[in-house]
């Protein structure tokens, strides 16, 4: 994710305005429960969770705001929950009216979601939102892999369709803010009310949207039978299992007048010995993600003989170490380092250092913990011929995750 989508770019608008009954229970779906807690709780949760989201703003129906406030009652992270907009008659004029309010609050990208889509993952959020750096549009789909008839009202075939080049859209569907806004309201302007979903306002412009890869779990609750395949994939996921891992580095003092230690640059009367920049705190942490993951080690993702790496700043080795997280369906819970040196000092630094490690590793500040020690005057630390970092990662999996390669050094 880029610097301006970590600053707070981006906010997710959940379309939680229909009045869905088919799938039964007395109440749209949103509000019918899964795992004990309504669809719309799980889905603003899911989105609560993911750091590259500043606000997250729900679009309700006029009649919903009693259920609405029971369903997100207690809700951690609701510090970043907007007040509720009012739908449409339509599911096109109840997007249009949150498009209006994240615009007026000048966010720059608005990813939409379904409300009754629990289970997208935050990989599948970052496609969408990266997406958008080639395209105004962008939306998750699947390629459609059935053979596709046409039949007619006697539920007779007539016709068999070339799947070819064909894709089930889903959301999340990722927008530039001022494209989407103007096509609104050149809908609105047209009297236009039949687009089925946010992309084809763009497409009836003729402006790109990209095509992203979407994910099998990430279905419509919509049917009776929906809510039971939601039970069935709840209960796996909630099955969780935690891991931790510790990482240690060190590197040698050398010539120089900085030292970076958690992606931060500190004067100092040596520099460090090191391929990349050297920032003992950040490979600490990467190795105690990956060893969380049996995941190897930093020396077998980065290898020093590789000439890429040279100089790298160590920020790009957390990140991908997260990254591998998320990808396994996992959450990084908390980065806890020490850094081991007589000198330079690390107070001063201490939150920006924070801040910085959380931002690479898309965590939350609470989430992030900097200590230093010395180790008075004994060994190599305390002959003041380098520094060290020991750091421990904990993390949560599902418990059906394959386990990572965990061949260490090649």
């Amino acid at each position: 994710m880029n610097e301006s989508s970590a600053q707070g770019a981006n906010a997710a608008l959940v379309v939680a305005a229909g009045r869905g009954v088919r799938a039964g229970g007395g109440l749209p779906k949103q509000y019918r429960t899964v795992g004990g807690q309504p669809i719309l709780r799980r889905t603003i949760e899911n989105l609560l969770n993911m750091p590259f989201f500043a606000r997250v703003l729900c679009v309700i129906h006029p009649d919903d705001a009693a259920l609405y406030a029971m369903a997100i009652d207690g809700l951690s992270g609701a510090e970043r929950l907007l007040p509720p907009v009012t739908g449409g008659a339509s599911r096109q004029a109840s997007v249009k009216a949150g498009v209006e309010e994240l615009a007026r609050l000048e966010f720059k990208r608005i990813v939409v979601h379904d409300a009754v889509r629990p289970f997208a993952t935050a990989t599948l959020f970052e496609r969408v939102i990266e997406a958008l750096a080639g395209a105004p549009g962008a939306i998750a789909a699947l390629p459609v892999n059935d053979t596709l008839k046409r039949g007619s009202t006697g539920h007779m075939i007539t016709d068999t369709i070339d799947r070819a080049g064909l894709f089930a859209a889903q959301t999340p569907q990722a927008f530039r803010t001022d494209a989407m806004l103007a096509a609104h309201r050149l809908a609105a302007t047209a009297q236009r009310e039949d687009f089925t979903d946010d992309a084809s306002l763009l497409e009836w412009q003729d402006q790109p949207v990209a095509l992203v890869d979407g994910e099998v779990d990430n279905f419509k609750i919509t049917a009776p039978a929906d809510f039971a395949r939601a039970e069935r994939l709840l209960s796996a996921h909630e099955r969780q299992i935690i891991r931790t891992g510790l990482g240690y580095d060190v590197h040698a003092f050398t010539d120089g007048d900085h030292v970076t230690i958690g992606g931060i640059k500190i004067s100092h009367n040596r520099g460090v010995l090191a391929h990349s920049d050297g920032d003992v705190v950040l490979h600490a942490l990467t190795d105690a993600i990956l060893g969380a993951l049996c995941d190897g080690d930093i020396g077998r993702h980065f290898p020093p003989s590789d000439e890429r790496w040279r100089n790298a700043p160590s920020d790009q080795f957390l990140a991908f170490a997260a990254a591998r997280v998320r990808e396994k369906g996992g959450l990084l819970i908390n980065l806890d380092a020490t850094l081991i040196a007589e000198a330079p000092r690390v107070g001063p630094h201490r939150e920006a250092i924070r801040r910085k490690i959380a931002e690479a590793a898309m965590l939350p500040v609470n989430a992030v913990s900097i200590k230093a020690t010395t180790s008075e005057q004994l060994g190599f630390v305390g002959r003041r011929e380098g520094l060290a970092a020991m750091a421990l990662a904990t993390i949560s999996l599902p418990a059906s995750a394959p386990n990572g390669n965990d061949a260490g050094d090649e």
